[in-house]
């Protein structure tokens, strides 16, 4: 009995030694939080979450399993904590997407620009369709060079019904759509309708592709930049509102 006491006792102490080093090793999640296309960075002291929205905006129906998705019953919850955290300070939003649903990225949209946390979106490889009512919604928007948009009339795939109702609730959906981008950004409602409806752009589509120069000089981006122009803003932006 006394030998088993003093292995029992061993094992114990062993056990405490393997604890006390565990503590003292950095942690590491078992999920990268880079394989979730979110993780928070700190940078001059402050805490800004960077949150990518790539591939294709799923809404209410799943798409094939081959299709990089951002869905967005994913993301809003993501958002509703960024806003409510005390820690994160600033949002970053990395945009690569080719648009999707019309509702699930105009949600989207509005809750980006009803955040009091500091924001701001920066376009890379592209943001077209949908993606652009979601680059104009942070506080700044930024477009590297070589990224292109898209702006182009809304789309549906599908039963589409040859009724007046059928053309209404098109016409209602991109009045949503016009008017939300120029509230968000320097265009106008008719410069952003102008660019929808050019014809003589694309091959089998009505619309504009503007790259970087261009999306700014149309007002709809606010400025040409990379991550670290991004970073800069959001670290200055933090620091004037706690001064």
């Amino acid at each position: 009995m006394s030998d088993n006491k003093k292995e029992n006792s061993k094992m114990e102490n062993n056990q405490e030694q393997n604890d006390e080093n565990k503590n003292d090793e950095p942690q590491v999640s078992s999920t990268s939080d880079f394989e979730t296309g979110s993780i928070t960075v700190s940078k001059d002291g402050h805490f800004i979450h960077c949150l990518t929205i790539i591939g294709q905006i799923e809404g209410h129906y799943i798409l094939p399993s081959q299709n990089k998705t951002t869905k967005y019953e994913h993301v809003i919850p993501q958002l509703v904590a960024i806003e409510e955290s005390k820690e994160i300070e600033g949002l970053l939003i990395i945009l690569n997407t080719v648009g999707g649903d019309v509702e699930a990225g105009l949600a989207i949209a509005e809750l980006l620009s009803t955040m009091k946390t500091p924001t701001a979106s920066l376009v890379l490889g592209g943001g077209h369709s949908i993606g652009v009512p979601l680059a104009v919604s942070c506080r700044k928007s930024f477009i590297v060079p070589s990224a292109t948009m898209t702006v182009h009339p809304v789309r549906m795939n599908g039963l589409v019904l040859g009724v007046p109702q059928t053309l209404s609730y098109f016409e209602k959906m991109q009045d949503r759509i016009v008017n939300f981008v120029a509230n968000n950004s320097k265009i106008s409602d008719s410069a952003f309708r102008e660019l929808m409806m050019k014809t003589g752009e694309l091959i089998m589509d009505v619309g504009t592709v503007l790259d970087g120069e261009g999306a700014v000089k149309s007002g709809l981006i606010d400025e040409m930049g990379g991550l670290s122009d991004a970073l800069d803003f959001l670290n200055v932006t933090i620091e004037e509102g706690a001064g």
